[in-house]
């Protein structure tokens, strides 16, 4: 999605599906609600979702990363900061890309994140991947953990009020992480369920005040500015 008009400061945003049934379609609305603020935005297929080639049992959570990267580094400049928009699944792919493009990732939005085992990472998901998922609390030893808890830009962790699919504890685990110096806001969706692209695609108004409370200042903070209007407060 291009502005019409950038505002200062412009990010670049990359809003990225979970698994199952996940698409870009679901999250075109999301990717647009950040375009109209003055952020150019893309919203991605991963191989085997929506329009994309490849098959879903060859995907792995690292090749999810890759197939990240590579449309990060074909539509934005090397020198545009990121903002990056995680569902589900992608929880793990934003700490991933945190780690791979560091400094350069400015803002991130978590919503009903998933993280998993460091065992689980390479795997395909049709060579054993859900067997290691499934073994109780194996998301303990994700490496999501220590990207967000060095990442020290904007984040809003989304929650929905009923979430079948993420344990509380991995959502705990991951705002645990975030509050060691990220500036975190943490947004309760009433009535929201797991599924939260969908949820968000049929109400424009939680899709702008989602974008809103992201890209908002940290309250009471004359150092820290909004997204998109200047730099992040220095020495973080």
């Amino acid at each position: 999605m291009t502005p019409r008009v950038e505002c200062t400061g412009a990010h670049g945003v990359v809003v990225m599906h979970g698994a199952g049934n996940g698409d870009k379609e679901r999250n075109l609305s999301l990717a647009e609600e950040f375009a109209v603020r003055g952020h150019p935005a893309v919203a991605l297929d991963f191989s085997g979702h929506g329009q994309s080639t490849g098959e879903l049992l060859d995907l792995s959570l690292e090749r999810r990363r890759d197939q990240a990267a590579a449309v990060i580094d074909e539509v934005f400049d090397a020198s545009r900061p990121l903002i990056l928009v995680g569902f589900s699944m992608s929880g793990q792919t934003v700490a991933d890309l945190v780690d791979l493009y560091g400094a350069r990732v400015a803002g991130i939005m978590l919503c009903a994140p998933g993280i998993y085992a460091k065992a689980a990472w390479d795997v395909p998901f049709g060579a054993g991947f859900t067997s290691l998922i499934r073994q109780p609390e194996s998301w303990r030893d994700s490496a999501a953990t220590e990207a967000y808890a060095r990442f020290g830009g904007r984040a809003l962790l989304v929650v929905p009020e009923q979430d079948a699919v993420i344990p509380d504890g991995v959502t705990e685990l991951v705002r645990t992480a975030l509050s060691t110096r990220a500036d975190l806001s943490v947004l309760r969706l009433a009535g929201a369920d797991h599924k939260l692209g969908a949820w968000l695609a049929e109400r424009p108004q939680d899709r702008a005040n989602v974008v809103s409370a992201l890209l908002r200042s940290r309250e009471g903070d004359d150092d820290a500015v909004g997204i998109g209007t200047a730099a992040f407060r220095s020495g973080r």
